[in-house]
């Protein structure tokens, strides 16, 4: 029953910047892996990155050098840190949970309402 609330979205300029993020709520005791993951309407949603039970983290290709994501253990909070944004980065980001299996981190099935991020040209 973990619930995630996303923030931060917003319209910027391409190569301006934007701060996402992600607060869990409702946790207790266990451990779960956190991941952003975007999409657009009509389209398949792909995974942007992700922070593993022992706090490595993982992006895609398309986001590499640009983005930077970082988990507040203490907070329960996934930061998505968004720099030189283009138009295509354009998307609703949603947070997104996985349960902890033999210290692996499950398929992501738990979801945040997602907050819409806009980069214009």
């Amino acid at each position: 029953q973990v619930r995630l609330m996303e923030s931060g979205g917003g319209s910027v300029q391409a190569g301006g910047s934007l701060n996402l993020s992600c607060t869990a709520s409702g946790y207790i005791g266990g451990r779960f892996c956190m991941a952003w993951f975007r999409q657009e309407p009509g389209k398949e949603r792909e995974e942007v990155a992700s922070v593993d039970l022992d706090g490595r983290t993982t992006y895609a290709d398309f986001v590499k050098g640009r983005f930077t994501v970082s988990k507040d253990n203490a907070k329960n909070t996934l930061t998505l840190q968004m720099s030189s944004l283009k138009p295509e980065d354009t998307a609703m980001y949603h947070c997104a949970s996985a349960g902890s299996y033999g210290g692996r981190c499950g398929r992501f099935g738990n979801w945040g309402q997602g907050t819409q991020v806009t980069v214009s040209a």
